[in-house]
């Protein structure tokens, strides 16, 4: 899997992250598939909508996964209203019965910021990324000579 860095006039980075919501009393409403193709349907909509982009997607009986890359200038709590809210709308829409619930999704949520470096990594960057560059390249710690960095030098 590729992860490219986004490219701006003044910043250049990525805006990854894991996210999972549940259903309301985490009711098995997708483990029909037919409603768990239109929940994804209507995920990915939002994604083109609103220019995210889905790495990976898993629609499971009680709850969702999504590994998404955010526009920089959205914030993860938007993020997340638009797809619980949007996909809500269209679900709603198509099955009639699930009017009858107060909500489709419950109010709680994870998120997690990804990136395809570790903590450790990006520690020992900044650690070691201060003061004098003058290490010869042989004493450099191995994480330096990683391709993904090399965007920094």
């Amino acid at each position: 899997m590729k992860f490219n860095l986004k490219h701006k006039n003044h910043s250049v980075g990525q805006n990854c992250y894991h996210l999972v919501w549940k259903t309301k009393y985490s009711y098995p409403i997708f483990k029909s598939n037919a409603y768990r193709k239109l929940c994804e349907g209507a995920l990915r909509q939002v994604a083109l909508n609103y220019n995210f982009y889905i790495y990976e997607l898993q629609v499971m009986p009680d709850h969702i996964h999504l590994f998404v890359d955010l526009p920089s200038t959205m914030p993860v709590s938007k993020a997340l209203q638009l797809f619980k809210g949007i996909s809500s709308r269209m679900l709603r829409r198509r099955y009639s019965y699930l009017r009858s619930y107060d909500s489709l999704w419950s109010p709680g949520k994870f998120f997690r910021s990804v990136g395809n470096v570790t903590a450790d990594v990006i520690n020992n960057y900044i650690k070691y990324s201060q003061g004098s560059w003058s290490l010869p390249d042989s004493k450099l710690p191995s994480y330096y000579h990683q391709k993904h960095l090399s965007a920094f030098v």
